[in-house]
């Protein structure tokens, strides 16, 4: 059976309820119980004492020798709180005396029962409580005094009590459930507004936001995480149409280009140089889609920063560098770019040779795009708290201060219109920050406006 929050709240509220009254009741009835014959075994012992106190003994065997005290009211009348008192011999056969009231009944005698012990028993059907105190004269047993009282009154009281508790019991716990369901419906209306509001909430309508409670609690606690959920899918998914948006523009414009120039190259017939030409440039617009998607494909496999690929190869970082490095000697060679390697007192460090590749050789190619001809990169290698720090210093067109905040988001490219001829996809940087996540590195960018700009790489 399927139940409603509320209604499993206020079970489990009436359940843990249930327990303690039933704990309360059952402390109460033992209590009232235990009242009741202390009560009455106090009257018993002392009527006891009393009785013991007015013994004598004629040939040998107990009896009374305050007749006057055997014809008082409590031993003649019935009505009132009667007690019985009856001697007997040492043998506990012969009844030797006994109070009017008995008449011609007579108490038990148990063997079994301890000198001064309580004990229930009946008289004529009638339950009675009952104490045999042994009559001893020179520590010797002559006999016994039993004294009894009707425990009926008393028992009557104790049933009473037992029945009023257990019809009370379920009473009360029917009452308390609909209270509890009640305050718990009060309890989770919050809730119920919280649910209503994210229903609500759809991919094109991320904009409404959770009402926050009046009183700074837990549903307060909950409602804030919800918004700033919210906030952060808001911007994941705007993050996601830009980049998809950006990834179509990027894609289609080199696809167009080879869809134009082909469709230019079959009009007329064209000279072994013309086709060659157009082939050439086709070719190199195939080469940037193909560079644009494994881009995208590296930052698709690797869009949760923190969980590494399953190529975990180590490598040491020094070699690292000298490989990225040489792939790109033909192009420091063709702008004339001085590249200085400092790795002075370095021992060998093992990074990650996959993530490591990617951060290295997309910060030098950037490096490399936007340095001044004829001028100077600086890899400086250090070791800072027993981890690398590698410094990438070109001497180049700078970033301007208010895009250095913008430029690991894919596709950006600072003042793109103004370096046209520069060629890139705006993907690189974005690849260094997703493999920095993935390894737990930390990037730093200073860049001063066409002085140059460098990246300190914290493995």
């Amino acid at each position: 059976m399927k139940l409603s929050f509320k209604d499993r709240i206020a079970i489990y509220y009436m359940l843990a309820t249930a327990l303690i009254v039933a704990f309360a009741f059952l402390v109460v009835f033992i209590l009232v119980k235990q009242t009741v014959y202390q009560q009455l075994d106090s009257d018993l012992h002392y009527e006891a004492t009393i009785h013991l106190q007015e013994t004598t003994l004629e040939n040998g065997r107990p009896v009374f020798w305050d007749k006057e005290e055997r014809e008082e009211r409590e031993h003649r009348e019935v009505q009132i709180n009667p007690v019985f008192v009856q001697v007997m011999d040492s043998t506990g056969t012969v009844v030797t005396d006994k109070s009017p009231n008995l008449k011609k009944d007579q108490l038990s005698f148990f063997q079994n029962k301890e000198d001064n012990e309580h004990f229930n028993a009946y008289l004529k059907n009638e339950l009675i409580r009952q104490i045999q105190v042994p009559v001893k004269m020179n520590g010797k047993v002559y006999g016994y005094i039993i004294t009894a009282m009707s425990f009926e009154a008393s028992q009557d009281v104790i049933v009473r009590l037992a029945w009023i508790l257990i019809l009370c019991y379920p009473l009360i716990l029917i009452v308390l459930f609909f209270i509890s369901r009640f305050l718990a419906g009060r309890s989770i209306k919050p809730i119920q507004e919280i649910t209503q509001t994210t229903n609500r909430i759809s991919r094109d309508h991320l904009n409404e936001r959770v009402k926050f409670p009046d009183n700074k609690d837990e549903l307060y606690d909950l409602s804030l995480s919800i918004n700033s959920l919210l906030d952060r899918v808001e911007q994941a998914i705007e993050r996601e149409r830009q980049f998809t948006s950006d990834a179509s523009h990027e894609l289609r414009t080199p696809i167009s280009s080879i869809r134009g120039t082909l469709e230019v190259l079959i009009r007329k017939e064209r000279t072994r140089e013309d086709y060659e030409d157009k082939i050439n440039y086709s070719l190199g617009e195939i080469d940037r889609m193909s560079v644009i998607i494994e881009q995208l494909l590296f930052l698709a496999r690797n869009d949760d920063g923190h969980r590494l690929l399953d190529n975990s190869r180590q490598t040491e970082i020094i070699s690292l560098i000298d490989e990225v490095i040489n792939e790109y000697t033909v192009k420091l060679r063709r702008k004339n770019i001085q590249l200085v390697f400092n790795a002075e007192g370095i021992k060998n460090f093992q990074i990650h040779a996959y993530y490591g590749y990617a951060i290295l050789n997309n910060v030098l190619e950037n490096a490399i795009k936007y340095a001044y001809a004829d001028s100077t990169i600086t890899i400086d290698l250090k070791m800072k708290n027993s981890r690398p720090v590698v410094k990438i210093i070109d001497e180049g067109i700078g970033i301007k201060e208010d895009d250095i905040s913008k430029i690991f988001n894919p596709f950006f490219r600072s003042e793109g219109l103004e370096h046209k001829h520069i060629k890139g996809t705006g993907l690189g940087l974005s690849i260094v920050q997703k493999a920095a996540q993935a390894i737990g590195a930390r990037i730093e960018v200073d860049s001063i406006k066409y002085k140059g700009t460098t990246f300190t790489i914290h493995f």
